[in-house]
C-alpha cells in the first residue's frame, strides 16, 4: 500500500531504516542479553535529529507531527522494541512540556531535547496507581517558592537514563484527580533519586526503574499548567503518545513477518520449502493482512491528530489497541511458523515476542483503552438523540 508519505517524510523513514539496520540489528540480542541501554544508537539517533521530529523549529527542531515520529517508531520497532522505547518514552516525557509548558520552560528544556542532548522520562505510575491513574500516592505540597515531593514512582521508562522528569504528584489529596499536579524535575535535584532497576521479560535495552522523592525541593516555575492540572496533563499526553505505542507494535509486527515469511522460504520438510504448504500459505497471507490494516490505522489516526482535531483519545485508544494486539498476534504466529527454530535465541523472533507483550500493558492496557473507547461512544450516541 502507498501510504502518500512526502518526500521528507520517506527521507525519514529511509533514515530510521538505515539506522535500524546498520546499528540495531548486529547488537540488538547482546544489548537484549546483557540488558543494556543503547547509549551509542542513542547518540547516533541524536545525530540524526530524530530526537528532534517532533519539537519545533523555534526551539531547535524539525516541527514535524504524529505522522513522522510514527515513521520512526515503526521503523526502529521493527528491530527492536527496547531501542524503539527508549526513543519513544523521550517523546511521551517531553508531551507535558510541549503541550502545557510556558514560554520559559519551553525554551529552557526543549533545545537540549531536541539536539538529543538530554533524554526525557514521563513519571505517572505507582505501586498502587496503573491502571487508576488517579490514585497516585507521590505529594507535592507548597513551601514558600518551591513544592516539595515525597513518593516512589514505578517502573519508569528511561528512569535513571534521563536528565528531565515530568512528574505527576498530588497537591490537594481531597479533591481526588482534581488533586494533582504536573511538574518538570531535574536530574541531581536534592532529594531525587533512583531505585531498582528492573528485571524484565522483554525490552530489556530499554532501562526501567524507579523514582524516588525524599524532600525533593522544586521550584514553583517548574510546575505545568496550573495547580490541580496534573490529571488532564497526563491524559492529553497519553492521548498523544499512544499512537506511538501503536507503531510500536505495527513495526515488530512487520519485522516478525519478514523474519518468518524469510525463514519459511528455505526450511525444507517433505522436500520442499514450509512455504508450499498451504498451512503455512494461510498464516503469512492473514499476517499480511493484520500489518496492513494496522498500518491503515495507525497512519490514518496520525494524520487526524495532526489535523488539530480536538477529539483525539477514542481514535488514539482504537490505534494503539488494534496495532499492539496485531504485534502481539503476528509475533507469536510467526514464532509458530518457524517452530522449534522460532523458539531458539539464535533467531530474533522470540525476543520479538517477548518483547511485543509489554505493547498490550503499557501506557494504558488494552482491556482500559477498550474502556475509554466504549465510554466515548456512549458520549457520541447520547449526543445523537
Amino acid at each position: 500500500m502507498d501510504y502518500f508519505f512526502t518526500e521528507e517524510q520517506l527521507m525519514i523513514r529511509d533514515l530510521a531504516r538505515q539506522i535500524a539496520e546498520e546499528r540495531v540489528v548486529p547488537v540488538r540480542a547482546e544489548l537484549d542479553e546483557k540488558e543494556e541501554f543503547p547509549k551509542d544508537i542513542m547518540k547516533v539517533i541524536a545525530q540524526a535529529d530524530l530526537f528532534g521530529l517532533f519539537v519545533p523549529e523555534q526551539y531547535g527542531g524539525l516541527g514535524k507531527g504524529a505522522v513522522e515520529l510514527c515513521i520512526a517508531v515503526e521503523e526502529l520497532s521493527r528491530a527492536c522494541l527496547g531501542v524503539s522505547t527508549s526513543y519513544a518514552a523521550n517523546a511521551l516525557g517531553t508531551f507535558p512540556i510541549l503541550l502545557f509548558g510556558t514560554d520559559a520552560q519551553k525554551n529552557n528544556y526543549l533545545p537540549d531535547i531536541a539536539a538529543g542532548k538530554k533524554l526525557v522520562a514521563f513519571g505517572l505510575t505507582e505501586a498502587n496507581a496503573g491502571s487508576d491513574a488517579a490514585g497516585i500516592q507521590t505529594t507535592a505540597v507548597k513551601d514558600g517558592d518551591d513544592y516539595i515531593l515525597n513518593g516512589t514512582k514505578q517502573w519508569i521508562t528511561n528512569g535513571s537514563e534521563a536528565e528531565i522528569y515530568t512528574i505527576i504528584a498530588m497537591t490537594d489529596r481531597a479533591k481526588g484527580a482534581r488533586g494533582a499536579s504536573a511538574f518538570i524535575v531535574d536530574k541531581g535535584m536534592p532529594g531525587f533519586t533512583f531505585g531498582k532497576k528492573e528485571k524484565k521479560m522483554g525490552i530489556r535495552a530499554s532501562v526501567t526503574c524507579e523514582l524516588v522523592f525524599d524532600n525533593c525541593r522544586v521550584p514553583k516555575e517548574n510546575i505545568l499548567g496550573k495547580e490541580g492540572m496534573g490529571f488532564i496533563v497526563a491524559m492529553k499526553t497519553l492521548d498523544q503518545s499512544r499512537i506511538g505505542v501503536g507503531a510500536q507494535g505495527l513495526g515488530v509486527a512487520q519485522g516478525a513477518f519478514e523474519e518468518a515469511v524469510k525463514f519459511a522460504k528455505t526450511r525444507i520438510q517433505f522436500e520442499k520449502p514450509i512455504i508450499s504448504f498451504q498451512a503455512i500459505q494461510h498464516m503469512i497471507a492473514d499476517m499480511a493482512i493484520e500489518i496492513e490494516a494496522a498500518r491503515a490505522l495507525i497512519y490514518s489516526v496520525a494524520r487526524f491528530i495532526d489535523s488539530g482535531a480536538k477529539e483525539i483519545t477514542k481514535p488514539s485508544a482504537m490505534a494503539k489497541t488494534f496495532a499492539t494486539d496485531i504485534g502481539m498476534k503476528v509475533t507469536t504466529n510467526a514464532l509458530q511458523v518457524m517452530g522449534g527454530s522460532g523458539y531458539m535465541r539464535d533467531y530474533p523472533v522470540e525476543k520479538m515476542m517477548r518483547d511485543a507483550k509489554i505493547l498490550q500493558i503499557y501506557e494504558g492496557t488494552n482491556q482500559i483503552q477498550r474502556n475509554v473507547i466504549c465510554q466515548s461512544l456512549i458520549k457520541e450516541f447520547s449526543r445523537m438523540k
